[in-house]
C-alpha cells in the first residue's frame, strides 16, 4: 500500500466535481439561447419565404411583360402582312391570327396587373415582417447578450479550474491517480468516499473491516470498499 496525504484524492474528486457542475451549465445555456433566438428565428424564416416568394413573383411578372411583347411585335407585323394581302382567304387568315394575338396579349395583360397588385400585397407584407424582425431583434438582444456573457465567463471558470485540477493531478502518485482514473472512467461520479463514525463506506454505507478502517484512518490510500469499489479516505474526525 502506498502513503501519501490522504486528502489529495478526495481534493482532487472534489474539483472534478466542479468541473462537472460548470460543464453541465454551461451545456444548459444552449437551449436557453435557442429558446431566446425561437422569435426571431421563426421571423427570420418567414422573412426569408416571403423574398423568394416575391423574387419568384417578380420573375413570372417578367417573363409576362417579355410575352407581352412578343405578342405586340408579332401583332404589329401581322398588321403590316394584313396591308398587303392579295385575297379574301389571305385576309381571313392573317385575322384569325391577330384575334388569337388580341385574345392572349389581353390574357397576358390581365395576367400581369393581377401579378403586380399581388407584388405589391407582397412587398407590404414582406415590409411589415421586417419591421417585426427588427424589434424582435432588438427587445430578445440584452437577454442573449446576458446568457452568452454567462456561458462566456463559465467556460472561463472552467479553463481555469481545469488547469488547477492539471496541476493538482500532477502531484498525486500515478498508480493512486490511475485507481482513481479507473473508477471514474467506468461512469461513476463518486471514486473517493470518507468513513463514516461507525466505520461504514461513505458511498454505499456497507460496513468496512475493522482491520481495512485501521488502514485508511492511517492513511493508506487505494484502499476500496468490497462492495462498492470506491476508494476510502478517512472521515472528517480522523483527518
Amino acid at each position: 500500500m502506498t502513503r501519501d496525504n490522504p486528502g489529495s484524492l478526495k481534493e482532487l474528486q472534489e474539483i472534478d466535481l466542479q468541473l462537472e457542475e460548470l460543464r453541465v451549465r454551461i451545456a444548459e445555456y444552449d437551449p436557453l439561447m435557442e429558446e431566446v433566438d425561437e422569435p426571431a428565428l421563426a421571423l427570420e424564416a418567414e422573412v426569408s419565404s416571403l423574398k423568394k416568394r416575391l423574387q419568384e413573383m417578380k420573375m413570372e411578372e417578367r417573363r409576362l411583360e417579355h410575352s407581352a411583347d412578343d405578342r405586340r411585335a408579332r401583332s404589329k407585323k401581322l398588321q403590316e402582312r394584313l396591308k398587303g394581302v392579295r385575297n379574301l382567304r389571305e385576309e381571313a387568315a392573317v385575322k384569325a391570327e391577330l384575334d388569337l394575338l388580341r385574345m392572349a396579349l389581353e390574357g397576358d395583360e390581365q395576367e400581369a396587373l393581377t401579378l403586380l397588385d399581388q407584388i405589391r400585397k407582397m412587398e407590404d407584407r414582406l415590409e411589415e415582417e421586417e419591421a417585426a424582425l427588427k424589434e424582435a431583434r432588438a427587445s430578445l438582444e440584452p437577454r442573449r447578450l446576458e446568457l452568452l456573457e454567462g456561458k462566456k465567463k463559465a467556460s472561463e471558470e472552467f479553463a481555469i479550474l481545469e488547469g488547477k485540477r492539471q496541476a493538482y493531478a500532477n502531484q498525486v502518485p500515478a498508480k493512486d491517480l490511475h485507481n482513481y482514473e479507473r473508477i471514474r472512467g467506468g461512469g461513476r461520479t463518486v471514486a473517493v468516499a470518507p468513513l463514516t463514525p461507525d466505520g461504514a463506506c461513505g458511498h454505499c454505507f456497507g460496513m468496512v473491516p475493522l482491520q481495512l478502517q485501521n488502514e485508511v484512518k492511517k492513511g493508506a490510500v487505494n484502499i476500496a470498499c468490497e462492495a462498492c469499489g470506491v476508494l476510502l479516505s478517512p472521515g472528517e474526525e480522523d483527518s
